[in-house]
C-alpha cells in the first residue's frame, strides 16, 4: 500500500512539472517567433550605384541603427534618405538587434540597390526611403493577414467587439504617459477572449497615430471582419488580433 502510494504522489508531481514547463515553454514562445511577413522594392524611387555617396550614407545608417536596436527603435531623415527600424512593443535588446541583422540581410538579397524598400518581420520592421518622410503617414505601403477560419455565430457582435477592441488600443496607445505609441488588451467575446495589439512607428504624432489606425481598420474591413484573427501591418502603424496571448504578459482587460 505503502508503494503504491508513493508511485502515485511522483506521478503526480511528475505531472504538475509537466504542465508548469510546458506553460513556461508557451509563454517563451509567444515573442520568440519572427516570421517574414512581407517586403516590397519601391521601384519608382530608382536604384543606387556601388561606391556612391548613397550607399556610403546608408551603410553609416545601418551601422548606428545597429548599436541602437537595443532600444527597439532608431530613425534617421534628411532630404535624401530617411531609414526608420520599429521593433514590436514586447521586442528590445537582443531580440530587436537580432531581428534587424535578418531584416537587413533579406533587404539586401530581395531588394539589392533599390533607394526605397520596406522588410517586415513579426517582431520588426526597417524602412528606408530615398526622401523625407519624417511624421508623415504611409497609405500606400499597409496589407492584411487574416486567419483562415471565420467566426460562425453572432458575426455583427464579433464584430463590434473587434473594433471596440481597437478603439480602445488606440486611445490606450496614445493617450497619458505613453509615449510608446503601442498597447495591448484582450475583450472578451462570449466564450472566448479575444487579444488584440496595436503600434505606430514613433515618429508619428499621436493624432498621426490615430489616423493611421483608424485609416487602416476601415480600409481592409473585408480582410478582418468575420475572421478569428487577423492583422493590418503598414510602415506607418499596425493592429493585429487573434483567439489566443501571442504577446508575451497580454494581460490587460479593457
Amino acid at each position: 500500500m505503502y508503494a503504491s502510494s508513493s508511485v502515485s504522489k511522483r506521478l503526480i508531481l511528475i505531472y504538475v512539472l509537466a504542465i508548469q514547463l510546458l506553460l513556461i515553454n508557451s509563454e517563451l514562445s509567444l515573442n520568440t517567433t519572427n516570421d517574414y511577413l512581407n517586403h516590397t522594392c519601391l521601384g519608382s524611387q530608382g536604384k543606387y550605384k556601388t561606391g556612391s555617396e548613397y550607399e556610403k550614407l546608408i551603410k553609416h545608417i545601418m551601422k548606428r541603427f545597429y548599436i541602437n536596436s537595443i532600444r527597439g527603435y532608431d530613425l534617421f531623415g534628411d532630404s535624401t534618405f530617411t531609414a526608420v527600424l520599429q521593433c514590436r512593443g514586447d521586442s528590445y535588446g537582443t531580440k530587436c538587434q537580432d531581428c534587424f541583422v535578418t531584416a537587413l540581410a533579406a533587404l539586401r538579397r530581395r531588394c539589392p540597390w533599390y533607394k526605397g524598400r520596406i522588410i517586415w518581420y513579426d517582431q520588426c520592421l526597417l524602412s528606408m526611403d530615398s526622401k523625407y518622410s519624417v511624421g508623415q503617414i504611409d497609405y500606400d505601403h499597409n496589407f492584411c493577414m487574416s486567419n483562415a477560419k471565420k467566426v460562425v455565430e453572432d458575426r455583427s457582435e464579433y464584430i463590434k467587439v473587434w473594433n471596440i477592441l481597437v478603439d480602445d488600443l488606440t486611445e490606450l496607445a496614445i493617450t497619458g504617459d505613453n509615449s510608446t505609441l503601442y498597447s495591448v488588451g484582450e475583450k472578451r467575446y462570449k466564450g472566448d477572449m479575444v487579444y488584440g495589439m496595436v503600434q505606430c512607428a514613433k515618429d508619428l504624432s499621436r493624432k498621426a497615430c490615430q489616423e493611421c489606425l483608424w485609416y487602416n481598420s476601415f480600409h481592409f474591413q473585408d480582410c478582418v471582419n468575420y475572421f478569428r484573427g487577423a492583422r493590418v501591418v503598414g510602415r506607418s502603424c499596425t493592429f493585429r488580433f487573434e483567439f489566443y496571448p501571442f504577446i508575451a504578459k497580454q494581460v490587460h482587460n479593457i
